[in-house]
């Protein structure tokens, strides 16, 4: 039989950890108080980060520290810092999602194990190959992963998967949301989102205001056979903002299906829902296999807590066990009691760790009655309820004609179970050793050539005029609309395994039709690129938010970057003074949300997503354009444009000499109207009218 996964719980407290472990957890994964994308569960400290390590090891579970938020350069130092506290309280690896603060990680701390955060986006095989040359170990797979393509990474990839099984679903691919950034200052790439898309949206067409953008939750429990069949490494629980009840009630339910190798009764998965869902759960991105099917589309993904919901998950009974671990450990025991020796009792768990203990000395039986059996010493020594052991296996030796007090049995196994606990305990301690850490240099991008450099993107040929050939250095069209008429070709945001050969088969196609330039935005895509023969151009879909970043992927051969949309101008300032390497999106409309989901054809139809696009609007009446990319994959764009055309003095101060241009909504007429503003430096107003803009600060 495949060996079984590893059943990964969340913990945002101590009593949720205490949780995780009691329910079975195998591994648990946890945030400090910086750099975690759940800043808002409690979280630990250093001291409790030893403890919670402590804790689990002394258990036999691994510790897995989260470090998956978008370090500024400012704060290098200090993320280094949280890096090396995690290693320093013994654990055993980190999960990390900024791939320059993972460099940094292991330029100087080589020893600590690296996973890749599911905000790194990775959601194929060769972003396995890639991130296993930066030193990761583990890939945390894309949710959107089918079943197949979760194969396909197993048999291609060098480094394990880790796969979500159960919990929250975002209807965004992790780390490409941009909208609790952009419309409420909340970046969710910082571990601070506000969640908009659990909010009520009118989709017009005389329909009612729904909730387009919330999805069910997660849950693969009635697969458990197929993920051991397809030999992932982990299966992991999402919920760091949830009840300790929760974790432990859905680990109990994971741990016994995953040790019986069966999927979910019917009664099991109701029982899940109460625990906690969003009118019940969704499997589709996992059982999907055809593009071509309406089944891809991903309808009836939408849910909501219903007040329902809400009171069954308030029927479940409260953790009141706060710390305290029920779950026994196994141990062997091993008893030996000899005429004129004192008796002696030995512990041995799992791990390896022994104790023996030394007791009374037996003496003769006055009767034979009163003589003790091996029979009756074990049922003595095994009765280890209230310690944190049971008793796998004993063996007695008892030589005849010995009695023993009842007393000194007891006492005799009550010793033995401390000197085990304490043993372990120090055993802990010595396995948390100081960890090597080596002088931080920080690496910065080689600076370009310092001049103004215009790029820009549009997301269809009709849009491109004259004026824009003569505006920009290079226009991009998508690989999907490419037809030779400009230089530069973008790469769809996302390329399951199951779509590599026929993006592959267009790109050679674009390069035959007169493509020279690559935009792309992750490094799953970068095998494809380097094929292609086509200088490299990276997309702000990166995340790009320090200088090590930068360098990291100036290293895997990019000639220029875009930086992430969330940062200030100091902040670009920062990572590139006046070159060229480094740009930013300085007009257009921000895409803050890359669905799986297809939305357009959820509010609307198949038709208008094949031929049109759609729109929703919030609470406040802000309006956010929803476009079709690929086979039924959406991108939200943000409902105001970025705008800095009256600033362009301020832009060259802050370093800002690559200024990119995204077209998405405009027609051509409108496309030379900003031009023409750029070129005059117009004030918004001249161009908008009392339309907000948004504004890079």
């Amino acid at each position: 039989m495949k060996k079984l996964p590893e059943l990964l719980s969340p913990a945002g407290s101590m009593e949720a950890l205490a949780a995780a472990i009691d329910g079975g957890a195998d591994a648990v994964y946890f945030g400090g108080t910086a750099f975690n994308a759940r800043m808002f569960a409690n979280n630990f400290d250093a001291a409790a980060m030893r403890e919670a390590v402590s804790l689990c090891h002394t258990y036999g579970v691994k510790a897995y520290v989260t470090l998956n938020t978008l370090p500024l350069d400012r704060e290098m130092k200090t993320f280094l810092d949280a890096a090396y506290g995690a290693g320093e309280a013994g654990a055993d690896a980190l999960i990390v999602a900024d791939l320059g603060g993972a460099a940094a990680i292991h330029r100087t701390m080589p020893s600590l194990e690296l996973h890749a955060s599911t905000q790194a986006s990775g959601h194929n095989a060769d972003a396995g190959q890639i991130l296993a040359s930066l030193g990761f170990s583990r890939m945390v797979c894309a949710r959107e992963m089918s079943l197949s393509d979760v194969r396909a990474y197993v048999a291609q990839s060098p480094i394990e998967a880790e796969v979500f099984v159960h919990g929250a679903l975002c209807v965004c691919h992790s780390g490409q949301c941009l909208f609790s950034s952009m419309i409420g200052g909340r970046s969710g790439n910082r571990g601070a989102c506000a969640q908009p898309c659990r909010l009520p949206y009118d989709v017009g067409r005389g329909k009612k205001a729904g909730y387009p953008l919330s999805l069910k939750d997660l849950s693969l429990a009635e697969h458990v056979p197929t993920l051991i069949d397809a030999g992932v490494a982990a299966l992991k629980i999402e919920g760091r903002m949830k009840a300790p009840e929760y974790v432990n009630a859905v680990t109990r339910v994971w741990r016994r299906l995953l040790d019986e190798r069966r999927a979910a009764t019917a009664e099991e998965m109701a029982y899940l829902a109460e625990i906690f869902s969003r009118g019940g759960f969704t499997d589709r991105y996992f059982t999907r296999t055809d593009r071509r099917s309406p089944d891809w589309t991903g309808r009836g993904m939408l849910g909501v807590r219903s007040e329902d919901d809400k009171q069954n998950t308030r029927a479940l009974p409260k953790w009141t066990a706060g710390t305290a671990v029920s779950r026994k450990l196994g141990v062997t025991m091993e008893a030996v009691l000899r005429a004129d020796a004192p008796a002696a009792l030995t512990l041995r768990d799992g791990s390896g760790t022994c104790v023996t203990v030394e007791g009374d000395i037996p003496q003769a039986a006055r009767k034979e009655s009163a003589a003790m059996s091996e029979e009756s010493v074990a049922r003595s020594l095994t009765k280890l309820g209230n310690t944190p052991f049971e008793a796998r296996e004993i063996s007695v030796t008892v030589d005849p004609g010995l009695m023993l007090p009842a007393s000194s049995l007891n006492a005799l196994r009550r010793a033995a179970a401390e000197a085990l606990w304490v043993a372990k305990t120090e055993e802990q301690n010595k396995n948390v050793r100081a960890l090597e850490r080596l002088p931080y240099r920080p690496k910065t991008p080689q600076r370009g050539e310092a001049r103004t450099w215009r790029t820009a993107r549009f997301v269809h040929p009709s849009q491109i005029t004259e004026a824009a050939r003569a505006f920009f250095d290079v226009i991009y069209l998508p690989l999907s609309v490419y037809d030779g008429s400009v230089s530069g070709v973008i790469l769809p945001p996302v390329v399951f395994d199951s779509e590599r050969e026929e993006v592959r088969l267009r790109l050679k196609q674009a390069v035959a039709k007169g493509a020279r330039h690559l935009l792309l935005g992750n490094i799953g895509h970068l095998p494809l690129a380097r094929e292609s023969g086509l200088t490299l151009h990276g997309d702000f879909r990166f995340n790009v938010t320090n200088s090590e970043t930068a360098a990291q992927l100036q290293e895997l051969g990019f000639a220029d970057i875009l930086l992430s949309p969330e940062l200030t101008l100091p902040q670009i300032r920062d990572i590139e003074d006046g070159g060229v390497f480094a740009g930013a999106v300085t007009y257009g409309r921000i895409p803050l949300m890359l669905l799986e989901k297809c939305v357009i054809c959820e509010i609307s139809s198949c038709e208008t997503c094949q031929h049109g696009n759609a729109q929703l609007t919030d609470r406040k009446g802000m309006k956010f354009p929803v476009l079709r990319e690929g086979a039924h994959r959406n991108i939200v764009y943000n409902s105001v444009p970025t705008y800095m055309a009256d600033r362009e003095e301020e832009l060259s101060r802050f370093g800002v000499r690559h200024r990119h241009f995204l077209f998405s909504v405009e027609r051509a007429d409108a496309v030379d109207r900003i031009l023409r503003a750029h070129r005059e430096e117009q004030l918004p107003a001249a161009v908008f009218g009392n339309d907000a803009v948004r504004r890079i600060k």
